[in-house]
């Protein structure tokens, strides 16, 4: 596995792209659980068909791009391949002496925005991870992962604290928002018009630290030219109120519904969002 993952590396972007493109029509043509969960995503969301079947293209793209990403040579820099849009938003805060929080959503290339972060800021990031199962799997992301100025912690309360330690350090912390948490460490809020239960994290981490919140997405660009990483502040201002969790998971999703709506074709429809932790139905506690 690991030899034909360095294979793949070294072929161009451009052609890991075009195999991902063929990938995630084949995952699409062998899956009807996976073919009925993106189209009923999608449909929340009000993409056209043709929006649908693009976005069945960049999902295979983005696994794909995975052996590029992981297996890049130790003094290789992504450097120019990737275009910054508002990383005032990081620049300021960092100059400020506090954290940032970065919230990336399941869209674009969300592995290569750490890694780029890691680089232009020269300053640590720490990224929330849930390890792989399979052991072998696991030391292949730990490995690719360990690069300079960038850190993984464990989705476990060890994990949680090392990222209050970073925040607090006036670093760099990123996580997916739009990940079901486990039971208990979320609640139900709207996100496309239907309930999704969500973390309540996100909200917790910046509340505790007074860290910058901000939304980064990265755009992959056609023809393996590249990426362009958007940054961009919250809708609105989290609530004062560090117990109306159900108030700040809906500013989140908010803002996670617009940054989406401003790239839908590289979104992870079928990416399972509305699931329940354990059998916990849509309005019962978290």
């Amino acid at each position: 596995m690991t030899l034909f993952m360095r294979w793949l590396s070294r072929w161009p972007l451009a052609w890991l792209h075009t195999l991902g493109a063929v990938l995630g029509w084949a995952t699409w043509a062998l899956s009807p659980s996976y073919r009925r969960r993106l189209n009923a995503n999608a449909a929340l969301a009000g993409l056209s068909v043709a929006q649908r079947r693009q976005s069945i293209a960049e999902a295979g793209r983005l696994v794909a791009e995975v052996p590029w990403l992981w297996f890049m040579p130790p003094g290789e820099r992504l450097g120019d391949r990737v275009r910054w849009h508002g990383e005032a938003l990081i620049v300021d805060a960092l100059a400020a002496g506090r954290g940032v929080l970065l919230l990336t959503p399941h869209l674009g290339s969300f592995e290569v925005a750490a890694r780029a972060a890691a680089e232009r800021f020269a300053r640590p990031i720490t990224v929330l991870y849930r390890p792989a199962r399979k052991a072998a799997l696991r030391e292949m992301e730990e490995t690719a992962r360990a690069r300079p100025n960038m850190a993984t912690a464990p989705a476990s309360l060890a994990g949680v604290r090392q990222l209050l330690r970073a925040l607090k350090r006036g670093e760099i912390v990123g996580l997916l928002p739009d990940q079901v948490p486990p039971l208990g460490q979320g609640v139900w809020a709207p996100f496309f018009g239907k309930p999704a239960y969500t973390m309540t994290l996100a909200a917790r981490l910046a509340q505790q630290t007074g860290a910058a919140v901000g939304l980064a997405w990265c755009e992959r660009l056609p023809r393996g030219e590249g990426y362009s990483i958007h940054l961009s502040p919250l809708d609105q201002r989290l609530p004062a109120d560090q117990a109306d969790d159900v108030g700040a998971a809906s500013v989140i999703n908010a803002s996670m519904e617009r940054a989406i709506r401003a790239l839908p074709t590289q979104y992870l429809w079928g990416y399972n969002r509305y699931k329940s932790p354990r059998k916990l139905k849509p309005g019962e506690g978290g």
